[in-house]
């Protein structure tokens, strides 16, 4: 498992460096303009509901496909494959109709602070982009249908692609007609779908027209997918209600989130992400072999080598979130003020980093004993909370009361999912990982302290770029030397499994 992960999270990492040049892409074309508002929030409507949809039926999917494969064959696991995606299939098509149909009145409700004809622009974006829905939706299926064959890699490589298409639509959009941004997206989906779909054939995956609503695991995992459709929704749901109060405190202010949320997320999506992947399948198979004991064993290495990533991550944003935001995003049309409210979005949303890491692990726990339920009323109440706090915040501190709403409910409904983690499968070794918690916060802080002394000394005698990447560079190392000689279990095996064998056969 460490290898496969550790391999995921290089790929990850190569295509989040790609896919943030996107945005940077998007960020000095159109910089924090009602342009890439209207961008932003179609991609928001097409991408982020189907998004949830599609992890939803994924998250069902493999515990499901895992069970019938082990339990029966893998024949009848394609049947129920295929059954699946035809019904998804026939949803996409009725939901293309309605979205057409009704697109104003979504985007009225996602973002009420557009006037007439940034109105106009985002219907048009919208409609186009409801074409992706379908290649979105197939695209979740495959993915599992792959992290079931244990072939993980094609999942995090697809982006790649998916990223290097929208790159050259924002540029061609630029110097011709703004409607290629749109086009290019819907290619782009494509592209990850079709990608997916070669490689499941190349792993046996064979279309068959064939529907059964009366089949007990189309029924199961529709049972399954509409809570954890809730129970995964926080993120997405969180930033569609930021987006749609951004989009009445200023202009702009939905550009600055979403650059904020991408700088934020680029360490869930190299670290939660690459873990996720490998951990979902894995402990489903403990689920399905009632290993509790191993299931338990997996949960508290994981949890710990998260917040060995993510804690120090979080130092950084808060202390250098200007000068990273700066560094980043500061050129073309990102002027001062978009870099004073994407820098003040990014700090506060870094806040809730951690809780968002924790939460798809522990999450992933429940989902594997097929209990969508808990999470469900978690996500639930993160909602409730966030929207509470946003309307609170927001009067006070704008854009960035947005960003430290989203945070303080996730925080708090992290540690509510724990604790109903705990009633369910008995006492973890919290004893340990609080133990390597204050460590690791510790080894964080004495990081932000050299980071910050270090940028202040060094910007004095050399450039503003080569002074934060040495910054940075120093803060890591020093971070990562304390941490080996706090003498953190999780931290001292994987260090000697790379000296031992970096790459050999697990």
């Amino acid at each position: 498992m460490k290898k496969t992960v550790f391999i995921i999270m290089i790929l990850t990492l190569i295509a989040q460096i790609i896919g943030f040049a996107r945005d940077l892409t998007l960020a000095y074309f159109y910089g924090t303009s009602s342009t890439s508002d209207v961008y932003l929030i179609a991609l928001t409507i097409t991408s982020v509901f189907f998004f949830l949809i599609g992890t939803g039926i994924a998250t069902g999917y493999i515990p499901l496909l895992t069970n019938i494969i082990q339990n029966i064959n893998s024949q009848e696991g394609l049947r129920f494959t295929n059954k699946l995606i035809n019904l998804l299939l026939i949803i996409c098509t009725i939901v293309l109709v309605f979205g057409i149909i009704f697109t104003e009145l979504i985007i009225n409700v996602v973002a009420p602070g557009f006037d007439q004809n940034i109105l106009s622009m985002a219907i048009l974006f919208t409609r186009i982009s409801f074409i992706s829905i379908y290649f979105n939706i197939l695209t979740h299926i495959f993915r599992g249908f792959l992290q079931v064959k244990e072939s993980f890699f094609i999942s995090t490589i697809i982006g790649i692609p998916f990223s290097i298409v929208l790159i050259v639509s924002i540029a061609v959009s630029y110097h011709s007609d703004v409607i290629v941004l749109a086009i290019g997206y819907v290619f782009a989906t494509f592209i990850q779908f079709l990608m997916l779909l070669l490689h499941a054939y190349r792993k046996g995956y064979r279309y068959e027209i064939i529907l059964d609503f009366k089949d007990k695991n189309i029924r199961r995992i529709i049972l399954i997918a509409i809570p954890v459709i809730i129970g995964t929704s926080v993120n997405q749901i969180n930033l569609i209600v930021n987006k749609s109060i951004a989009s009445t405190v200023s202009v702009g202010g939905i550009s600055a989130l979403e650059y904020a949320n991408t700088l934020s997320n680029f360490v869930l999506a190299v670290v939660v992400a690459s873990i996720y992947t490998v951990l979902l399948p894995l402990l489903s198979k403990k689920a399905a072999n009632s290993d509790i004991a191993g299931l338990k064993e997996i949960l508290s290495d994981v949890i710990i080598g998260m917040m060995v990533l993510v804690i120090p991550a979080i130092s950084g944003f808060m202390i250098l979130s200007e000068q990273i935001v700066t560094m980043l995003y500061g050129r073309g049309a990102f002027d001062n003020e978009a870099i004073f409210m994407t820098a003040n979005a990014l700090f506060y949303y870094s806040i809730g980093l951690i809780g968002y890491a924790l939460r798809d692990v522990v999450s992933s726990v429940f989902y594997s004993l097929q209990d969508s339920k808990i999470p469900m009323i978690n996500a639930v109440i993160a909602v409730a909370l966030n929207i509470i706090l946003s309307l609170m915040l927001s009067k006070y501190m704008g854009i960035s009361g947005l960003a430290l709403a989203t945070s303080l409910s996730i925080i708090f409904c992290t540690a509510l999912l724990i604790a109903s983690l705990k009633r369910k499968i008995g006492s973890l070794d919290f004893k340990n990982i609080v133990a390597s918690f204050m460590k690791i916060m510790l080894a964080s802080a004495i990081m932000g302290v050299i980071v910050k002394v270090s940028f202040m000394i060094l910007s004095l005698y050399i450039t503003f770029v080569l002074s934060l990447l040495i910054s940075i560079a120093v803060g890591a190392l020093a971070y990562f030397i304390f941490i080996y000689l706090m003498n953190i279990k999780e931290v001292n095996t994987i260090v000697n499994g790379f000296k031992v064998r970096l790459f050999a056969k697990q």
